[in-house]
């Protein structure tokens, strides 16, 4: 099977956008870092049904991993990936290498506040988010897209963006797809590759104690004791909680008396491998 049609330069991007443009298309953008999954696949299926051509890029971001981070070992699997898309309906895959985006010199970064200084994935990746609003918006640039989609599972990231193109008046719609799971809970992730087998069984925990916490509240149990007992049932388990947080839907900050929408999010680390989480939570108008 031929995958789809796929450029690495910006300047063979921007023609072919142009092309589209003069014929009155619209143009959803779907950004991924690559090693493909059924949830990536769901957020190019729903920019094929929000748009006439849908874009995929594939790029691993140096910018939004810290020294210390996977950047190296992230997994990179071009081959396949464009397999994927081709079964899939993409019109373009944009698979720049790292100097067509940051050539020799490049010397800007985005800074980003509000959600992104919520004290989640900040506090433990304190440079992640200007790597992420500077590639995000390279991308938004180089292809003026009326949608682009993202995925749910990296709530604050969404978040981020959506105040990233308010604030810089970007006409893209940007659109939140929800997580797409595993059979038993477990958030898709290309990093799930990391887990050990006896991990991969251990992992779906998160998932279940988050949901079990949220039944309790609305059964009734006080929110913040509601999670605490959560942490404490995921950490017996075996991980290592970096947060787990009830949020403002829309700030990510606490909730109050004017919030209307609440998400819990979670980071937590089981061996080598970190794992993100989230699910909305049923509004009792921050009760307590």
């Amino acid at each position: 099977m031929n995958g789809p049609r796929s450029v690495t330069r910006a300047s063979d991007l921007r023609e072919e956008l142009a092309f589209w443009r003069r014929a009155g298309e619209t143009v959803a953008l779907v950004p991924t870092m690559g090693a493909l999954h059924e949830g990536h696949l769901s957020l190019v299926a729903h920019g094929r049904r929000s748009a006439a051509r849908t874009i995929v890029s594939i790029f691993v971001n140096p910018t939004q991993f810290a020294p210390e981070e996977d950047f190296g070992a992230y997994p990179r699997t071009l081959e396949a990936d464009l397999e994927k898309l081709g079964r899939v309906g993409v019109d373009l895959v944009f698979a720049p290498n790292q100097d067509e985006l940051y050539p020799p010199g490049f010397a800007t970064t985005v800074l980003v506040g509000g959600p992104a200084a919520a004290g989640l994935e900040d506090r433990f990746r304190p440079s992640h988010f200007a790597g992420v609003a500077t590639i995000v918006a390279k991308l938004l640039i180089l292809t003026h897209p009326d949608q682009a989609v993202f995925g749910e599972k990296d709530f604050q990231q969404l978040a981020v963006i959506r105040r990233l193109v308010r604030d810089l008046d970007m006409p893209a719609q940007i659109l939140g797809v929800p997580i797409v799971r595993e059979s038993d809970g477990l958030a898709m992730s290309s990093r799930n590759a990391y887990l050990s087998a006896g991990e991969r069984e251990t992992a779906p925990i998160l998932h279940r104690e988050m949901e079990r916490a949220s039944a309790l509240a609305s059964d009734g149990v006080a929110l913040a004791q509601a999670v605490s007992q959560a942490r404490e049932r995921i950490e017996q388990a075996g991980f290592a909680v970096d947060y787990l947080e009830l949020r403002d839907c829309e700030t990510l900050g606490a909730p109050n008396e004017s919030t209307s929408a609440l998400r819990l999010l979670a980071a937590a680390r089981l061996g080598r491998t970190r794992l993100i989480d989230n699910i909305a939570w049923p509004c009792f108008k921050a009760r307590q």
